[in-house]
């Protein structure tokens, strides 16, 4: 009796252990609980070496633009927030920018450092300074005009430090 008991008890333990190595499998490899939206990776330098970004472009998804008039390879996103206004920022965490690896990729709604993993909102991009998130480009340091906004080579190369790890 104790012989059928113990075989039972194995198959339950068995199945258990089947189980549990299915369910770590799908969430390692299986679909993402949010969607990882695809960006567009754009270059957007003019003659004068500034970053020009057309408004007309900027949607609810991040667009990075990519900029390499410099010796380190950098990243501006710009991405409409939900009441509509245009928000800018360097695509490297005010935090984890010296790993190389604090730059963000959009799931969702939100942008995700993947360096630490912290989530952090189209709505905050440009508004919240300090702490895990993209670094800010202000108001007063860049040019919007009718059409674009247009970024300068000087102040890019004011933040380069930020970029000298980035191993994007």
């Amino acid at each position: 009796m104790k012989s059928k008991e113990n075989k039972k008890k194995n198959l339950l333990i068995i199945a258990i252990a089947i189980v549990v190595v299915a369910v770590a499998g799908f969430s390692i490899f299986g679909p993402k609980n949010e969607e990882q939206i695809s960006v567009k990776q754009v270059s957007a330098t003019n003659e004068n070496g500034d970053i020009e970004i057309p408004i007309a472009d900027i949607t609810e998804i991040a667009t990075f633009y990519a900029y390499t008039e410099l010796d380190s390879k950098m990243e501006v996103l710009a991405v409409k927030a939900s009441d509509g206004t245009i928000r800018t920022a360097f695509n490297t965490c005010q935090v984890c920018y010296s790993s190389g690896r604090g730059y963000y990729i959009q799931e969702g709604d939100v942008l995700v450092c993947q360096n630490c993993g912290n989530r952090f909102s189209m709505d905050e991009v440009e508004v919240t300074k300090g702490g895990c998130n993209p670094v800010p480009i202000f108001e007063e340091q860049k040019e919007v005009n009718g059409d674009t906004i247009t970024i300068t080579k000087e102040f890019l190369k004011e933040a380069e430090v930020i970029f000298k790890n980035w191993k994007v």
